[in-house]
């Protein structure tokens, strides 16, 4: 998850206490800054955190709720691609699955090359092996961390 308009910390919380809202079995890792990537120029620095979580209702209804509640807190749906939001909420991985459709790919397609995804991931699944890779989230973010050009991430208090 990720914000970078308005009280970033607030709609970080609000985020969770919404994903707490559909499943109590929440983590949540520390918050994270990190430097836009892909975004528009002059674009905010982002807050970021990933949550792990069970849901049994479904992927895709899962994903009808992450956007549904996206909407709520002023997400549009025309917008300019990587465009400032108040909040983000993406689906990086469900247990096993690999899965591409127009809605959703799983795992994230783009995950393994950013550190905003990877700094928070590490902090809550380390040894973590996504479907159709090789290499753990923290070999992941050893690997991106010697890679990546105009990243940063780093945790907050």
């Amino acid at each position: 998850m990720g914000s970078n308009l308005g009280d970033r910390r607030a709609e970080l919380d609000a985020a969770v206490g919404f994903l707490r809202s559909l499943s109590p079995q929440v983590r949540v890792s520390s918050y994270y800054r990190s430097s836009p990537v892909d975004c528009p120029p002059g674009s905010g620095e982002f807050l970021n955190a990933v949550a792990e979580m069970e849901f049994a209702d479904g992927i895709f209804y899962l994903l009808e709720r992450l956007q549904h509640y996206e909407k709520s807190r002023g997400r549009e749906e025309a917008r300019e691609r990587n465009a400032p939001r108040s909040i983000d909420l993406d689906i990086l991985y469900a247990a096993d699955l690999e899965m591409a459709s127009a809605r959703l790919v799983l795992p994230h397609p783009r995950m393994a090359e950013r550190l905003f995804v990877l700094e928070p991931l590490a902090e809550l699944a380390p040894e973590l092996v996504l479907p159709g890779l090789s290499d753990s989230v923290r070999e992941l973010l050893a690997k991106c961390r010697d890679t990546v050009k105009d990243q940063r991430c780093c945790k907050i208090e």
